[in-house]
C-alpha cells in the first residue's frame, strides 16, 4: 500500500487525504484572540467605510484576513471528512474579496463589513452545493445548499426534486436539519409553477423556488468561542445530506 507524501495526511477511517498544513488545529486561546482581531477590524471598518481609512489601516486588515484564512484552513479538513467530494482547496481558493463591486449598486461603500468563505469542489466560484462560513459582528452565520444557481442548474435541481420528492422531503424534514436550519424558504420564488411540471404535484411550492440555500445564525459569543470549529462541524454534518442530494446532478 502506497503511503501519502509527508506534506499530506490520510484519515484512516475515511481515506480522505488532507494537506498537513491544513490539519493543524488552533488552540482555543489562540482562536479567541484571532476572532477578536477579526471582529475589532470589521466593527471599525463598519464605522469608517472609506478608502482613506482602509488605506491607513491596511496592516490591520491583513492581520484580520490572515486570522480568518487560518480559521478556514482549519475548517476545510473538517468539511472534507464530512464530504469527501470537496477537493483539496485552501482558504485562498474559498475566501471572498473584501472589496465590493459598486458599479451597479446605489450603495457605494467600497468594502464589505464581513468575511466569508465558500468551501466546495472548485472553491468559491463553484456552482456545486457547498459550505459557507460568514463572520460579521452581530450577523454571523453558516450556510449551504444552492444559492442563485444558474438557470440550467436550477432546472436540473427542480427535476431532481420532482423525480425524488420522497427522498428530498425526508432530508428537509429531518428533525436535526430543522433544528439547525429551520424550513427551506425563498422569498424570491415564482408566482406560478415552472414550465414542464404538473400543477398538482405535491411539492409544487418547492419547485417554484429559485434558491435552495439554508442558513444557521450564530451569535457573536458562539463565534468567539474557542471551540467554534466544533460547532461548525456539527452544523455542516446536518447540512451534508442536502448537499449530496444536489451535487449528484453534477456527476
Amino acid at each position: 500500500m502506497l503511503s501519502a507524501p509527508r506534506s499530506l495526511s490520510v484519515n484512516p477511517k475515511t481515506g480522505v487525504i488532507i494537506p498537513v498544513a491544513l490539519k493543524k488545529n488552533l488552540s482555543s486561546k489562540k482562536k479567541q484572540e484571532m476572532d477578536k482581531l477579526i471582529f475589532t477590524f470589521l466593527e471599525e471598518l463598519k464605522n469608517n467605510n472609506n478608502r482613506e481609512w482602509f488605506t491607513a489601516h491596511k496592516e490591520d486588515y491583513l492581520k484580520a484576513k490572515e486570522s480568518f484564512d487560518a480559521f478556514i484552513n482549519e475548517v476545510i479538513p473538517l468539511v472534507r471528512e464530512i464530504d469527501p467530494q470537496v477537493d483539496m482547496v485552501t482558504a485562498k481558493d474559498c475566501t471572498f474579496r473584501i472589496y465590493r463591486d459598486v458599479r451597479f449598486s446605489k450603495e457605494k461603500s467600497p468594502y464589505k463589513t464581513n468575511m466569508g468563505a465558500y468551501i466546495a469542489r472548485g472553491g468559491k466560484s463553484s456552482q456545486m452545493a457547498g459550505y459557507y462560513v460568514h463572520i460579521e459582528p452581530g450577523a454571523s452565520f453558516l450556510a449551504g445548499g444552492l444559492y442563485m444557481p444558474q438557470p440550467e442548474v436550477l432546472k436540473t435541481v427542480r427535476e431532481e426534486i420532482y423525480y425524488h420528492f420522497d427522498e428530498f422531503s425526508r432530508i428537509i424534514e429531518e428533525p436535526k436539519f430543522i433544528e439547525a436550519f429551520g424550513r427551506i424558504e425563498d422569498d424570491q420564488k415564482l408566482v406560478n409553477p415552472p414550465k414542464g411540471f404538473p400543477k398538482d404535484f405535491p411539492g409544487i411550492e418547492l419547485l417554484k423556488y429559485k434558491n435552495y440555500a439554508v442558513m444557521h445564525y450564530v451569535s457573536d459569543q458562539q463565534t468567539l468561542d474557542g471551540n467554534y470549529a466544533g460547532h461548525v462541524r456539527k452544523i455542516f454534518e446536518r447540512l451534508y445530506p442536502l448537499n449530496v442530494f444536489f451535487n449528484r446532478i453534477f456527476i
